[in-house]
């Protein structure tokens, strides 16, 4: 009977009730975090921290109770302290005070969660470099943040941030700042105070106007002001002596901002209301390589464009322009010249859908040529193939042009009458050549652009790994599958154009010069690439890899932070999403950050 009276005692519901129970992390991947300094519970659904991490530094661990053991993975007396913490891409509405028991913490990454505020007892991390809070729904940063010392780089983005506190400028140490997508509608002075930062991204925020202190920030290379509302901006953002990109896209812009800033090579202020562009504005961009003026309301140009003698690429996509000026077509450096959606007068349509050169060929054809003085050694005998060679443009452009002719070889007479011409540009494109002219050698000291687009050459001659002062090559629409290895000599080249030739893998050279800043091989047929050679390029903004076979992207090639424009659509991964890729380079090289193992 006492048997009976035991089971009438029993909970009969006991089956149907959830008890609540602490979230659990497998108990393998702290063993391995005590061993290795690092923790990786991203996307992992948690709602909260649990207990065991924070105490994973302070508590006995099971095998301690279990056995010694002296062999020489299981020294769980030997554990390091944990350094590195990941919890992105969760659940979590807040963090618990027992944060300050992992004080060897130097990366703690709580991006994609939910979190509304921080606790103070962050500001013990002391140890930490890296603070990802982006994508929360943060509304302030507690003041203790500005206490970590060590703290290299903290991304606020897409957060409820109104307000910074003043002692943000204390981060002495802190090169990476990113504030973008919040709710700013001011910057704190004290922000002057970050004396070692390099990047600053703003964007997104609403801001009216930026504050002198920014002109403290003497190392910063990139300031990124885009979409704020901004009338205009002070002129003491000059004296960022090491700016290298600013970008002021879809503000309120009326007047194009002087800016004497000597290291500014990208400068970015489409989307705004910009009428007229003067010469003295334009005369203080010394080394500008990139100008987008895009989608404003620009009337005309100055005739003294030539002053932009570093300028690679104009986008006047979307204004009000007229005529264009035809001094535009004597800059030394101009690859790429965009006017769609302006209302030009006498050039024809077809023009401008051909493309920069045959454009900027037009406009060289408007400028008045002068009389050509008769050489006494001269005879009165023309040769019909020399009628065809345009001297003037040799000697006046340092132009050697021959191109759209359907030839499979360049005539010598064309070479004859640019000896000792110190020619620049060679646009031998839209031809049948198989293979390089041999006598491009002979302008080896003076050679910086050549075209051979569009023509049928099959292998690249190891000739123009003489051509030492090349910057840039345009060797797209051809049948290449290789480049010589010796174009690692090539020490000035800057962009090279490989788009539709045979490339089933990224060209080993490539890695091997690091002066690259455009790579572009879209529509070819490359099935991976190397993130950790690719990171070896500094200078390397300008990636495309577009309609190719790539089966999968490497998450590293996320670390390759001087990217700017990366084009990965039509390959066949499945990851990132179709969505992600949408979104834009910055979006695409956060999300594979995001997937790096640790």
């Amino acid at each position: 009977m006492s048997r009976f009276r035991k089971a009438d005692k029993a909970d009969s519901l006991a089956g149907f009730r959830t008890e609540k129970t602490e979230p659990t992390v497998p108990y393998g991947l702290l063993k391995a975090a005590r061993k290795s300094g690092q923790l990786n519970l991203s996307g992992r659904g948690l709602t909260e921290v649990p207990q065991n991490v924070y105490r994973l530094n302070v508590d006995t661990p099971e095998e301690a109770q279990q056995n010694v053991s002296f062999g020489a993975s299981d020294r769980w007396w030997e554990q390091t302290d944990l350094t590195k913490l990941l919890l992105s891409s969760n659940l979590l509405t807040q963090l618990s005070d027992d944060i300050r028991l992992l004080s060897g913490l130097t990366t703690l990454d709580l991006h994609d969660n939910q979190l509304s505020s921080l606790p103070s007892a962050v500001g013990e991390l002391q140890e930490l470099q890296q603070l990802r809070l982006g994508h929360n729904k943060l509304t302030s940063l507690p003041v203790e943040v500005c206490t970590l010392n060590n703290l290299r780089s903290l991304t606020v983005q897409q957060n409820l941030l109104e307000i910074l506190p003043e002692e943000l400028g204390q981060l002495r140490n802190l090169t990476e700042l990113d504030l973008s997508n919040n709710h700013l509608k001011s910057l704190p002075p004290g922000l002057g105070g970050l004396t070692c930062l390099q990047k600053l991204n703003l964007s997104d925020n609403k801001l009216s106007c930026l504050p002198d202190c920014l002109a403290q920030l003497k190392n910063v290379k990139i300031l990124d002001c885009s979409r704020n509302q901004l009338a205009d901006i002070p002129a003491s953002l000059s004296e960022m002596l090491a700016l290298e990109q600013l970008y002021l896209r879809h503000n309120k812009l009326r007047l194009f901002p002087q800016l004497p800033a000597p290291a500014l090579k990208d400068l970015y202020v489409g989307n705004n209301q910009i009428e007229q562009l003067e010469t003295e504005q334009l005369s203080c961009l010394a080394a500008i390589s990139l100008l987008e003026l895009r989608d404003n309301k620009i009337k005309s140009l100055p005739d003294q464009m030539t002053l932009l003698s570093t300028l690679t690429r104009l986008d006047l996509t979307n204004n009000d322009i007229t005529t264009l000026p035809a001094s535009l077509s004597l800059l030394p450096s101009l690859k790429v010249l965009l006017l769609e959606g302006n209302p030009l007068r006498g050039i024809r349509r077809d023009l401008l859908t051909k493309g920069t050169n045959e454009l900027l060929k037009y406009l060289r054809g408007r400028i008045k040529e002068e009389p050509e003085r008769p050489d006494e050694g001269n005879t009165a005998m023309t040769l019909p193939s020399q009628a065809s060679v345009n001297v003037h443009t040799i000697k006046t452009l340092k132009l050697l042009a021959y191109s759209e002719k359907q030839a499979d070889v360049i005539p010598d007479e064309l070479f004859d009458a640019a000896v000792d011409q110190s020619v620049t540009t060679v646009n031998f494109c839209k031809n049948q050549l198989t293979s390089i002219p041999a006598r491009l050698v002979e302008f080896s000291s003076s050679l910086s652009d050549i075209n051979l687009g569009f023509n049928k050459l099959t292998c690249c001659s190891p000739d123009i790994c003489k051509l030492l002062q090349l910057i840039h090559i345009d060797l797209r629409n051809n049948q290449l599958c290789d480049l010589p290895p010796d174009m690692k000599n090539l020490t000035k080249l800057r962009s090279i154009i490989l788009s539709y030739n045979r490339f089933k893998s990224f060209p080993e050279v490539l890695y091997q010069i690091s002066s690259l800043e455009i790579v572009l091989l879209g529509n070819n047929q490359v099935g991976e690439v190397d993130p950790s050679r690719l990171m070896k390029l500094m200078h390397l903004s300008t990636l495309d890899l577009s309609n190719n076979d790539l089966l999968n992207i490497p998450p590293e090639l996320g670390l390759c932070s001087s990217l700017r424009c990366l084009s990965l659509e039509g390959n066949p991964f499945r990851t990132p999403r179709a969505a992600i890729v949408a979104k834009g380079t910055d979006a695409v090289l956060e999300y594979l950050r995001s997937r790096i193992p640790t």
